[in-house]
């Protein structure tokens, strides 16, 4: 599976440049470059409330002021892969500009900047049915002409296990958001059993982010927590 590390369980809306870069620089000096963790992830909250001139992302100039390419670039420089995030609604989860109705010009800006892997989102999907929202990123994606790995971030609320691969999902998230808490971790773990037999090469169960080192975890639970993810 796609392994690497995300924003949001830790920084949450306090995402920039210079974040992205420095972790990069730690996921190799630490050893988890050569462990096999590649991914350099931006979550919610990297944009603009509004879109540009022309219907266009327009990154966060005050948290990005050089805007994701530089970042993509960096981060490659450094032998690692970036990824972002949107939502296939209208907004993001944290009120954003979503990618629903703009999934082609949305991709291309994605390829254009150097991302390698897309977290989409659920949040505020007008109610239109699942699978046809991520597919339509996804056919959007498949005509750059860059591999980008397609995480599906629906809840599981539609059973993302059955469709996601079809749907061009390279990983399909099968529950609602972990939190840093024993009980939350458990009753995620608990709704994998059964999912087994969905989940191989090319196409991944997503339990949901570690929460490892956030601080409301013992040592012991959190080695749990890492070993049965």
């Amino acid at each position: 599976p796609p392994m690497g590390w995300n924003s949001w369980n830790k920084f949450g809306c306090n995402v920039s440049a210079r974040l992205i870069d420095a972790t990069a620089d730690i996921i190799v000096s630490s050893g988890m470059k050569a462990a096999g963790y590649r991914y350099v992830n931006i979550d919610d909250c990297w944009l603009l409330k509004r879109r540009g001139p022309h219907g266009e992302l327009v990154p966060d100039p005050a948290k990005f002021p050089q805007g994701i390419k530089a970042v993509a670039d960096y981060v490659h420089a450094r032998g690692l892969k970036l990824g972002i995030y949107e939502s296939a609604g209208a907004t993001t989860c944290a009120g954003y500009p979503g990618s629903l109705g703009h999934e082609k010009q949305d991709a291309r800006e994605f390829a254009r900047w150097g991302v390698d892997y897309l977290k989409y989102d659920n949040c505020n999907n007008q109610k239109r049915p699942a699978l046809e929202r991520y597919t339509a990123m996804s056919n959007a994606l498949k005509a750059i002409g860059r591999p980008i790995v397609f995480s599906l971030c629906e809840w599981g609320e539609n059973r993302p296990w059955e469709w996601g691969r079809s749907a061009g999902g390279m990983l399909w998230r099968t529950t609602g958001d972990i939190s840093d808490r024993w009980t939350s971790m458990l009753g995620i773990l608990d709704r994998q059993v059964g999912l087994e037999k969905f989940s191989g090469p090319g196409g991944w169960n997503d339990p949901d982010m570690l929460e490892v080192g956030n601080g409301h975890m013992t040592t012991p639970e959190y080695i749990a927590h890492f070993s049965l993810w």
